[in-house]
């Protein structure tokens, strides 16, 4: 099964086997740590995990995403995104918007974070921002949904809005052709749910780990290596390559690996200098991969930049 994608409960192919699960869990008092939501153009969706990244794109920047997971499996994850952000005008200030849903079975959760970040200039070229996120996450679980063998007293009433506060911080460097960041988008390590008999899902601190470069091949093609690692007490570390050519500016093909996870093929294209669309399909290389209910998992992104151009057009940006 993939490795990155463990939340309050581990997917299953049928609600059955997640009830399975989860009165497993209850019956041992286990206690599992939970992962933030998953992406393969994580390249486009910086802020949903490093704040640093707030209103580095040098202008007001909006970015909509969605992805099912796991396509023909009852229950497996899809994520939408939404991020909105800018430098506000005053020196060196960011501030950004994001709503993360993430649902995943009977389970579902919405992330509000709040994203404010403070650039210094390191050379002509170099900037370092450091970055903060506050969240609030609102909680689902929907027991009665579940169809029990054993029905147990603790899984009868449904978790509404169960609302959890966070904050998070960041660091993020680029210039014209390189990036790197360090972030923890949330440091709190809380409970979501938990009584006398009944604690399965804890909120663990997410370490990520980012990094890429951009190689001008000639004036018509670019190439565009990136990393992004991430760090989970209690779950195997994740390690995410790729790699992405950029034609005449328009067209990008790209090709990913998730260590010992999946493969990824990825394609965008920028309609205009202020709007791109990309779509990425992941296949997985582990036994849920060779499943004949799993299709694989897919994702689009769809982002706007209100580009103010003055003289030279400006190219899109490359990250």
């Amino acid at each position: 099964m993939e490795q990155s994608k463990q939340n309050q409960f581990r997917s299953r192919p049928t609600h059955l086997l997640v009830c399975l699960a989860i009165i497993l869990i209850t019956a041992t008092h286990g206690l599992w740590a939970q992962q933030d939501a998953q992406y393969t153009q994580y390249m486009y969706n910086t802020v949903s995990v490093n704040p640093g990244y707030t209103g580095s794109r040098g202008h007001l920047s909006i970015a909509a995403l969605h992805r099912s997971q796991w396509l023909g499996l009852d229950g497996a994850p899809k994520t939408q995104t939404l991020n909105v952000h800018s430098p506000i005008g005053y020196r060196g200030v960011g501030l950004g918007f994001s709503i993360i849903n993430d649902k995943i079975g009977p389970t579902s959760e919405t992330n509000l974070d709040l994203d404010f970040s403070y650039t210094i200039w390191t050379s002509t070229e170099g900037r370092l921002s450091f970055g903060l996120k506050a969240s609030a996450n609102l909680l689902d679980v929907r027991f009665s949904e579940l169809n029990q063998f054993a029905p147990d007293q603790t899984l009868q009433q449904d978790i509404d809005n169960r609302f959890t506060p966070n904050i998070g911080a960041g660091i993020y460097y680029h210039n014209e052709h390189f990036y790197t960041g360090l972030s923890v988008p949330r440091f709190l390590e809380t409970s979501h749910f938990e009584s006398t008999t009944l604690s399965t899902a804890s909120e663990q601190m997410n370490i990520y780990f980012i990094t890429g470069y951009v190689w001008d091949i000639n004036k018509f093609v670019k190439f565009k290596p990136t990393l992004l690692t991430k760090v989970v007490f209690g779950a195997p570390i994740q390690v995410d390559l790729s790699a992405n050519v950029m034609l005449n500016e328009k067209f990008i093909l790209g090709a990913a690996y998730r260590w010992d996870a999946a493969l990824s093929a990825m394609v965008g294209f920028n309609i205009s200098n202020e709007v791109l669309i990309g779509m990425a399909y992941d296949r997985e290389i582990t036994e849920l991969g060779n499943a004949a209910f799993n299709n694989g998992s897919f994702e689009v992104i769809l982002r706007y930049d209100f580009i103010k151009t003055k003289g030279k057009v400006k190219s899109p940006r490359f990250f």
